[in-house]
């Protein structure tokens, strides 16, 4: 079996999904959202969806961006990783 190699991205890419789960609070989703129009500005905020985990302790946040590279989404995934209440990025 030979292995396969992922998808390459062509950028720009738009509508590129990230998925943000951190804890469930209002605070938390407009952190996450700051951290996400620092490095994609003009994300477009009517495309947000926002689910909440069956027993409330959590949220799960998708934006859509348009990806410049690979560096853009790096440095984003490390800075929302980085805040205390984010359980992991996609």
């Amino acid at each position: 079996m030979s292995q396969q190699e992922p998808p390459k991205i062509e950028f720009p890419c738009e509508n590129y999904p990230i998925k943000i789960m951190g804890e469930h609070s209002e605070r938390y989703q407009e952190i996450a959202l700051t951290v996400v129009e620092k490095h994609a500005p003009g994300f477009d905020r009517e495309r947000i969806s926002v689910r909440v985990s069956s027993k409330g302790s959590f949220r799960s946040i998708t934006v859509y961006i348009t990806a410049t590279g690979a560096d853009q989404l790096k440095a984003l995934h490390v800075e929302l990783q980085a805040l205390s209440e984010t359980k992991m990025v996609l």
